[in-house]
Formats: C-alpha cells, sequence, structure tokens
C-alpha cells in the first residue's frame, strides 16, 4: 500500500531560529525597535510569521500597527539571505533520500510563509524531495488546523505527518494522522505531554520507524 508522509518543517527538517532571528532582528533595527534575543525567538516559532511578529511587538511592547512593516522587513531580509544547508538536522537529508527509495511519496506541510519556505528548501537543497509543498499562506487557515495538512497529503489513504512541535502534535490530532515527533525540535512540552504515534530523535531510525507504523 503506498504511504505518503507529510513533514514539518522549521524545527523539524531545519534548525531555522538563527536565520528567522536574523530576520526578525535586522527588521526591528530598521525599524528603530527594541531588540529580541534569540531564545525569545525561537519561543514564537511554531504558529506562522504573522502570530510570531504579533508576539515579537507584544513582547517588547511595541504596538500592533507595526506589524505590517515588520512582516515586511522580515520576509524580505529571510528571503535575501540563503538559509546555511548545515542548518539541515543531522541525518535528515539520508533520512528523505532513504524513504523516497522505498518509494514513498514526501510532502511538506508548513506554517512558514511559502515564498520563503521554498527560498529555505532551495538553499538548504531539500526542495527535490517534496512532490507538494504548503506553505503558511497557501491556504485560508494554518495549522493547528489541519487543512494544511489534508492539502499536503492529498487524498492519500495512508499517511504520516512528522513534526517537533505542540502545534503539529494537535495538528495530526486534529487531523487523525498518525503522528511522528521528533524530539530535538523546538517544543516547549514534555514529550509525554504531547500526543503521537512514535518518537526518535536521531533520523537514522526514522526509515525503520516508518517502516514499523507503516
Amino acid at each position: 500500500m503506498s504511504l505518503t508522509i507529510a513533514f514539518d518543517l522549521d524545527g523539524t527538517l531545519i534548525d531555522s531560529v538563527g536565520h528567522i532571528h536574523h530576520g526578525v532582528s535586522r527588521a526591528l533595527e530598521e525599524m528603530h525597535l527594541p531588540p529580541v534575543s534569540r531564545d525569545d525567538t525561537q519561543g514564537f516559532v511554531g504558529r506562522g510569521l504573522p502570530i510570531l511578529l504579533e508576539q515579537v511587538l507584544d513582547h517588547i511592547g511595541a504596538p500592533q500597527s507595526h506589524h505590517p512593516d515588520l512582516s515586511r522587513r522580515t520576509l524580505a531580509h529571510y528571503v535575501g539571505t540563503p538559509s546555511d544547508p548545515a542548518s539541515v538536522y543531522p541525518g535528515a537529508r539520508e533520512a528523505l533520500t532513504a524513504l523516497r527509495a522505498q518509494g514513498i511519496r514526501l510532502t511538506l506541510c508548513t506554517n512558514k510563509p511559502i515564498e520563503a519556505t521554498r527560498a529555505a528548501l532551495r538553499d538548504t537543497g531539500l526542495d527535490g524531495f517534496f512532490d507538494i509543498v504548503i506553505g503558511g499562506d497557501s491556504l485560508p487557515t494554518r495549522k493547528p488546523d489541519p487543512e494544511m495538512l489534508f492539502a499536503a497529503l492529498d487524498g492519500a489513504a495512508t499517511a504520516l505527518y512528522v513534526g517537533d512541535s505542540e502545534t503539529d502534535a494537535e495538528t495530526a490530532q486534529r487531523g487523525k494522522v498518525p503522528f511522528l515527533l521528533y524530539t530535538e525540535g523546538y517544543r516547549k512540552t514534555p514529550v509525554e505531554a504531547l500526543p503521537h504515534t512514535a518518537r526518535f530523535s536521531d533520523f537514522a531510525d526514522l526509515p525503520e520507524l516508518v517502516r514499523r507504523h507503516r
């Protein structure tokens, strides 16, 4: 039976916090607004750029009227600065290669804006792995609404979702899709508190984990 696996991106396949923080920091600097720390930025990742920037503005005590300008500037810096290929988590590229070799269809479901998503995939060399790429502005809704996941799975009869966060766990649960949790990403909640079918900390273990849960 054919299988489709949808992957999250930030905190699942790439460690993108440094890149996101760079874009936010440059934008805040240009707007003469107070900075945020890298740790603060990491805490805001997961629900998409609009919510991340809402949280940034609340955190620094700035009005939300700055949001459109901050969003435009942050995205421009993110897309204009290449993602580091080294930001791909160890073993992720090899795991994707192994899964594709098994005839598994791979897709992407991320709350990152589609322009930034495609730039990150291109820069890191991951763009050739995914048959479908759904970004945070591809649909009217974002994760944890499961419509993005359904779009990425494209009607697959057999499916898995791989992610790292509370948002991913909730998305899978709401969509009734088995969820594999990557434990080394950006979650804030203890592993045991997140609903998941199975978990892994090393991408070398993912192909076998998938085989057992097909």
